[in-house]
């Protein structure tokens, strides 16, 4: 008996898009957002005409938008910058998502290739297709509204797949087919969607809401000094910030008293974010990451899409050194990585070099807001070495090995999450930074009590955290021509910061 062949679906697309060269950022711009709304809207349409049961031997497909640069000679460009340029002659391309979410940071990065190359940019579809998940805005549940269709979702429209979402470029691994272009950002579009998503899931807030400048904490305390904080400076007008924004994008906005936008979650999720927002995003954003590497690395994985211009971790830690004293601070100038969720991204043996610009920046921070400077400054801060380790009760194991181990590499301090952080930092070129306080001596039998540690927190946190904001602002003055550092950058780097 003869089989039947069964022919695929006829593939429904947007109509084909003309490819169009650009010397003006801004009108290059403009053209992905064209383009980028088209393809989502086409998308978006065809899922509400299935839904209704239209069209349902079809198959839907739309593209994400690429930006493309060729050019036949090397750069003439200021040294000193670590971004901007291609490293050699050749193609070179991008898919891109959310052009309205990186509007500035895109005309920037455009503005720089196209001046020191001295070419047109070059805007078209790419052949990635664009998951029909991600066309739709925060909040929507497609997988919901499909659970009555006759046909899986996946046999009519594209998902997200792997092959699209992993850390090759960043990693510095990835290499190019023959005849591909070589890459022009460290993200490709369907990963930077996926950490989109992933933010408001662990964070509760919209990405649209994270400032370029991140602190990091283990301890909600911090976070209660922060809201404090941020509650104060609306209060007084803003001084300079614009808004406050808390877990379910509650929005108090300056010279407000109370939040005027947005509904609290009934419970926070599992890493919450608080923004304190400025203009182009200069603002503060804190996140509560909990206790542990994996957190560290699973957040610090999805603002990385964000592109930040740094992030520090403000946190408590374990003294190692007799010398100290609880409440003395740690600034970390290099880190011992026992944490092991990075291993298969960034070997062990890659250095984590400190950052001149953030290490000045926290000293000085300390200096100011303490009152101490030059050789009265070491009676309450120290810079050495962090060890960050993925057994919370390492003091259980036998001494031996650890205690050893720890003292071989000069340690002052250890927690779980200050490695990962200033590692996925060197990973992802985000300038990263650790300003510690000691809040136990395991080593030496001074563990924190429950009438100590109540005490030690209402005393030391809001200078801690004070030191942290005064970082940011000295990091900010600086600009992200000066503060992205050339240390980051390997050998065949991307254009894009």
């Amino acid at each position: 008996m003869e089989k039947t062949l069964h022919t695929p679906f006829d593939i429904a697309r947007p109509q084909p898009y003309p490819r169009q060269s650009f010397t003006d950022a801004a009108e290059a711009v403009k053209a992905l957002r064209a383009l980028y709304d088209r393809n989502t809207n086409f998308l978006r349409e065809a899922f509400s005409r299935f839904a209704a049961g239209e069209d349902g031997e079809r198959r839907y497909r739309a593209t994400y938008p690429e930006l493309s640069l060729e050019t036949a000679s090397f750069a003439h460009i200021d040294s000193r910058l670590a971004f901007g340029h291609v490293p050699a002659p050749g193609h070179y391309a991008t898919t891109i998502t959310r052009p309205d979410l990186f509007e500035s940071y895109l005309t920037e990065q455009i503005r720089l290739l196209i001046r020191h190359h001295n070419v047109a940019v070059t805007i078209g579809e790419s052949e990635t297709p664009m998951p029909l998940h991600f066309a739709f805005g925060e909040g929507a549940h497609v997988e919901g509204a499909a659970d009555a269709l006759k046909r899986p979702l996946r046999d009519v429209f594209d998902v997200p797949d792997l092959v699209h979402l992993d850390d090759r470029i960043a990693n510095g691994t990835h290499e190019p087919r023959p005849g591909e272009p070589l890459p022009l950002a460290p993200f490709t579009a369907p990963r930077i969607d996926y950490s989109l998503h992933r933010l408001t899931h662990y964070t509760a807030t919209s990405p649209s809401h994270f400032q370029n400048f991140v602190l990091f904490t283990n301890y909600q305390f911090y976070i209660d000094e922060f809201v404090d904080y941020a509650r104060n400076l609306m209060a007084k007008g803003g001084e300079g910030y614009s808004a406050f924004i808390e877990p379910g994008n509650v929005v108090t906005r300056a010279g407000d008293l109370e939040p005027t936008d947005g509904v609290a979650p009934a419970r926070l999720p599992q890493m919450p974010a608080y923004h304190l927002v400025k203009p182009g995003h200069g603002g503060i954003t804190m996140v509560n990451i909990g206790v542990g590497p994996s957190n560290a690395k699973t957040i610090t994985d999805h603002i990385a899409v964000l592109r930040p211009h740094a992030w520090l971790m403000l946190g408590h830690c374990a003294g190692l050194r007799n010398t100290q004293a609880l409440g003395d601070y740690v600034l970390a100038h290099a880190y011992v990585r026992e944490d092991h969720v990075l291993d298969d991204d960034l070997p062990v043996w890659v250095p984590i070099p400190a950052l001149a610009e953030v290490q000045v920046a926290m000293q000085e921070a300390v200096a100011e807001t303490t009152g101490l400077s030059g050789y009265e400054l070491k009676r309450i801060m120290r810079t050495g070495t962090v060890a960050t380790i993925d057994n919370r009760n390492w003091e259980l194991r036998e001494q031996k090995g650890p205690v050893r181990r720890l003292s071989q590499s000069r340690a002052i301090a250890l927690d779980m999450e200050s490695a990962t952080i200033a590692a996925n930092g060197f990973r992802f070129r985000v300038p990263y930074g650790t300003l510690l306080c000691v809040s136990d001596k395991p080593l030496h039998g001074e563990l924190k009590l429950p009438g100590m540690a109540t005490d030690f927190y209402k005393r030391q946190v809001a200078q801690h955290l004070t030191i942290g904001i005064r970082a940011i602002e000295k990091l900010a003055a600086m600009g992200p021509d000066k503060l992205h550092s050339r240390k980051l950058r390997s050998f065949s780097e991307t254009a894009f910061q």
